[in-house]
């Protein structure tokens, strides 16, 4: 024998209306929690990455500021001491007499002169010094033919002041190398000229009686 069923109260319909709700808005929650993870995971690199680099961006600039002022500033050139012009020193030559008697003693004198506006040194040694005689187109004498031990000396030249060096010529005849010489200069017009260095005098001409 079949039994009917009995249709539920209107009240049990009630009952399960709410329970289906609450059910639903439980998922749908679930739902929404389980998005909000979801996206929270994926913003979870991003986020402090950005921090990371605001902090970053202080710490560049305060490295520049620091690197701005460790340049060092440019140096004040000191001033420099004047140095000697080569130019202004001259060298010049003149003899003690224009005319010498067949019993004189020639005397040829070399003058360095500082025309500078500074002090300069100069080697005024033996090793720079020559004291040439030539009649035309003969060579008659040159004092570095025969020189011995020449040495050097530097002296400081004042402006406006000169220096003189004095050979006595024997007249007598010399050649390259200190070779000997047949003969002595006789009466007649000579020219002597002095050197110091790569410097060169003006010829001075003078007379043997």
């Amino acid at each position: 024998m079949v039994r009917s069923q009995r249709k539920p109260s209107p009240r049990v319909y009630r009952r399960r209306r709410q329970v289906a709700a609450v059910l639903l808005l439980l998922v749908l929650g679930g739902l929404i929690w389980a998005g909000i993870a979801v996206a929270g995971l994926f913003r979870a690199d991003p986020a402090p990455a950005a921090a990371e680099a605001t902090t970053a961006a202080p710490e560049a600039s305060g490295a520049a500021s620091e690197a701005s002022p460790s340049a060092s500033p440019t140096p004040t050139p000191s001033p420099t001491e004047p140095v000697c012009n080569p130019a202004d020193i001259k060298v010049s030559g003149s003899t003690d007499a224009e005319s010498y008697a067949p019993e004189a003693t020639p005397v040829l004198i070399l003058t360095v002169t500082n025309t500078g506006d500074i002090p300069c040194p100069v080697n005024v040694g033996t090793s720079e010094m020559d004291f040439l005689v030539t009649s035309g187109e003969d060579r008659v004498f040159s004092s570095r033919d025969c020189q011995k031990d020449a040495e050097d000396l530097e002296v400081t030249i004042k402006p406006g002041e000169s220096e003189d060096a004095r050979f006595s010529w024997g007249r007598v005849r010399s050649a390259p190398g200190c070779t000997a010489v047949e003969g002595v200069p006789g009466p007649g017009q000579y020219v002597f000229q002095t050197r110091l260095g790569e410097r060169i005098s003006d010829e001075v001409p003078f007379t043997l009686e």
